[in-house]
């Protein structure tokens, strides 16, 4: 039941795999202790509106939709903005780290992958109806240490850029486009010897070895597009 309360838990589903909520729907008919607030739906704009409307205690929602430019995430975020006592438990056939964090940060009560047993699903809802967060911390802890990883490479990424030049912005573009010097300086209508040293300062601005380093960690990082 519903924290303090014996009526039953109030529950949306939203996710646009039919058969699995077709199939979700079906078993919490036969749970005296859940009941639906509607029928599944398939839009996270569509279920932020319902929430508004019927104060589900759960929302079971998914990541990716096919039918709304909305994410799972996001659907999260105003669902827990307009009724921060709805606890949304994210459901995804992700098992990223990053998906992880993104649900957490978004307000998420619990995590469940798409593989998970109806009893789970059903725990799951139960508990988050409770009030309980149902995340594992040894999951979370690594989890937060690989996005703080990759968020200090990015920063890093950002203040080596900062340092390249409009000019040497371009040549690093036209290097990720396979020319060579030669027509570079072509193109840009400088010399080669002009050429080579923009290259020089480019790698030595990105601490990089050589050209190939230098067009893969733009890339890598959007300051140039193949």
């Amino acid at each position: 039941m519903a924290e303090g309360s014996e009526r039953p838990i109030k529950l949306l589903i939203c996710d646009d795999h039919k058969l699995l909520t077709d199939s979700l729907a079906m078993v919490v008919t036969s749970e005296p202790d859940i009941v639906l607030v509607s029928d599944p739906v398939d839009d996270p704009a569509v279920a932020v509106d319902l929430v508004l409307e019927r104060r589900p205690d759960v929302v079971l929602m998914d990541v990716g939709f096919t039918t709304s430019p909305m994410d799972g995430f996001e659907a999260t975020r105003r669902i827990k903005e307009a009724s921060p006592v709805t606890s949304v438990i994210i459901m995804t056939a992700s098992q990223e780290e990053s998906a992880l964090v993104a649900g957490v940060e978004a307000g998420a009560a619990a995590f469940l992958t798409k593989t998970e047993a109806v009893e789970e699903v059903l725990a799951a809802v139960r508990g988050a109806a409770d009030g309980e967060v149902l995340i594992d911390p040894r999951l979370l802890s690594r989890a937060l240490h690989q996005v703080a990883r990759d968020r200090e490479s990015r920063r890093r990424a950002e203040v080596l850029l900062g340092q390249l030049t409009e000019r040497e912005l371009e040549v690093l573009q036209l290097l990720a486009q396979g020319k060579r010097n030669e027509r570079i300086a072509q193109e840009l209508f400088i010399s080669q010897q002009t050429v080579q040293t923009h290259v020089r300062n480019i790698l030595a601005k990105l601490q990089v070895h050589s050209k190939l380093e230098a067009v893969s960690f733009g890339v890598r990082h959007g300051a140039v597009h193949v």
